[in-house]
């Protein structure tokens, strides 16, 4: 990357976090720029700085900016030993709990968050649950809420969530409708989508259990200890924090804060 695309691409995202708020100065270059460059080629632009003249008069180039920047890579029972591990060892310690409060920060389109009611569902544990799902973007937890996936996914999900250790037919879940499979209007009885940035937001609540997976890889070093530090701080003593494949508390300031519950899968309780 030479000066001026470097230059340009910091003034870009100064400008968009000063008029917007919306604050990307500390994700990871080379992810960032990938998706600074998708969106010039989308808006038929041929510079970086013409993106960033049109994104500060133009609230609905934004929104279009704010999508492609989001990185939506999600669906059904994702990583499917995860879910497996969590039913084995972390289901038992929340049986111990009368009322649990979990936290699924960057929940993007809410594939996952579905996923997760519907195995406390099977675990009897969803009535006493309270399951607080954000992103940062509008306009991906409308899509969230509404909980309708394409139908074109069930066989796929279907199985992803047999090796997840499902329990039962998955269909049962949903209702087919044309090229849409809508979820049970039941398994978000319990879920509060909410707008939340982990660059800038603070903690709202103190949960029980926090999934950060597969967001923190997206930021540079000075934005991943900021979100450590929101974790820890927004999980009770002994809750158990989520992480995805690629990420690890390991060379954090925070790794002897945590006991490792299940390393490959990197489940890890708050332990002080």
């Amino acid at each position: 990357m030479n000066n001026l695309e470097e230059l340009e691409i910091q003034l870009l995202l100064e400008g968009v976090f000063r008029h917007y708020g919306f604050d990307f100065r500390n994700y990871a270059l080379a992810s960032i720029k990938r998706r600074i460059w998708n969106a010039v080629r989308a808006e038929n632009l041929r510079t970086i700085s013409g993106l960033q003249e049109r994104l500060l008069h133009d609230p609905v180039c934004l929104e279009r900016f704010l999508l492609g920047l989001s990185v939506n890579v999600t669906s059904m029972f994702r990583d499917p030993t995860f879910y497996l591990a969590f039913r084995q060892k972390v289901v038992p310690l929340l049986r111990t709990y009368p009322f649990i409060r979990i936290w699924h920060a960057g929940c993007s389109t809410g594939e996952e968050v579905y996923s997760m009611a519907i195995l406390l569902h099977e675990e009897g544990l969803y009535h006493r649950c309270r399951i607080y799902a954000t992103d940062m973007n509008e306009s991906v937890l409308r899509q969230a809420k509404a909980g309708i996936f394409s139908i074109h996914l069930m066989q796929e999900y279907t199985q992803l969530y047999l090796k997840a250790g499902g329990k039962y037919s998955f269909s049962e879940y949903y209702t087919a409708a044309y090229d849409n499979a809508i979820f049970r209007s039941t398994l978000k009885e319990n879920l509060i989508f909410s707008q939340h940035n982990l660059a800038t937001d603070s903690s709202f609540n103190e949960f029980n259990v926090i999934l950060c997976r597969n967001v923190l890889i997206y930021f540079n070093n000075t934005l991943q200890d900021r979100v450590h530090k929101l974790l820890y701080e927004s999980l009770g003593t002994f809750g158990i924090l989520g992480l995805g494949q690629q990420e690890t508390l390991s060379l954090t300031k925070y790794e002897d804060r945590y006991e490792e519950l299940e390393r490959r899968e990197k489940l890890y309780r708050r332990i002080q």
